[in-house]
């Protein structure tokens, strides 16, 4: 994928990003990881007989983090069947098929199954982490012992049996997500029920508190003058300690749009700061056409 020049995306993921991509039905649809297809000037999907085809963004969906391709010709490749992550136990042997075909994929093993909550305003309830880890993780294929789809790669991560207990390996988004919202990003490139609210706010969790890691250019965080550094204490009346704690409370609020009233620690001030979110891809430069 080639992003645009003035992606916003370039600064954290580049302009050049490839990964892989998995053919889910035989309309030429291609399911992968969202962060490598956001923003695209030019996206070709490779075959693994090695024949190239232009493909367009179908659909992204922040919330979970998938991406939609749709291949501009025929592929001529059979459809990834698709299976139940639900069903997966830990310790359950999976095969993770990246890009490359036999010879790229590799055994691991299920270590859990959990919440996974990012510093970039993303929560998943149920991610599937898994080791030993493969260097090909972004879009790579999670396959259960029928062969069927469970998962899409997402991360490299350290702790993939508990946070805090290092054992390296890689987190997986669940397919089962994707089941409700996938007639809807084929439709109209987005799902159906209004987005959420988003303030462009990365967050770690230090000591008990949000430290501000970094505040997305432009974003409505640093309109409203939260800067790198500044220490989220709350929203409204609400205490916020993690960033679950923060994702559930801003999103309670209601749709795209909503003031968020935030209590930040900004030096020695407390100050009581009020962001009028957006949707997230409002924030992108350039909308693939749906």
């Amino acid at each position: 994928m080639k992003a645009i020049p003035e992606a916003r995306s370039n600064a954290t993921l580049g302009a050049g990003r490839e990964g892989t991509g998995v053919v889910i039905d035989d309309r030429g649809h291609v399911l992968t990881i969202g962060y490598i297809v956001i923003e695209a000037e030019s996206i070709e999907v490779t075959t693994q007989d090695n024949r190239t085809v232009p493909a367009t963004l179908a659909g992204y969906d922040h919330a979970t983090g998938f991406g939609l391709l749709h291949a501009v010709a025929p592929l001529g490749v059979k459809p990834m069947p698709i299976g139940n992550s639900t069903d997966l136990e830990v310790r359950e042997p999976v095969m993770i098929l990246p890009h490359g075909g036999r010879e790229s994929a590799s055994l691991a093993y299920v270590m859990s199954k959990r919440k996974f909550a990012g510093s970039w305003e993303y929560l998943l309830d149920s991610a599937i982490f898994t080791a030993p880890p493969t260097l090909q993780w972004a879009g790579a294929a999670l396959l259960n012992r029928e062969g069927k789809l469970v998962g899409i790669g997402s991360l490299l991560v350290r702790d993939t049996v508990e946070p805090g207990t290092a054992l390296p390996g890689n987190m997986f988004v669940p397919i089962d997500i994707l089941k409700p919202i996938l007639p809807d990003l084929v439709a109209r490139g987005k799902r159906a029920e209004a987005p959420r609210p988003w303030l462009g706010l990365a967050t770690e969790a230090v000591q008990g508190r949000l430290l501000v890691v970094r505040v997305s250019p432009g974003s409505p965080a640093e309109k409203a003058g939260i800067r790198h550094g500044d220490i989220v204490l709350g929203i409204g009346s609400d205490a916020v300690v993690t960033h679950e704690d923060l994702y559930r409370k801003l999103w309670s609020l209601g749709a795209a749009g909503v003031d968020v009233p935030l209590k930040i620690l900004q030096g020695a001030e407390m100050k009581e700061i009020k962001v009028r979110s957006i949707d997230r891809f409002e924030y992108f430069k350039v909308k693939p056409a749906y």
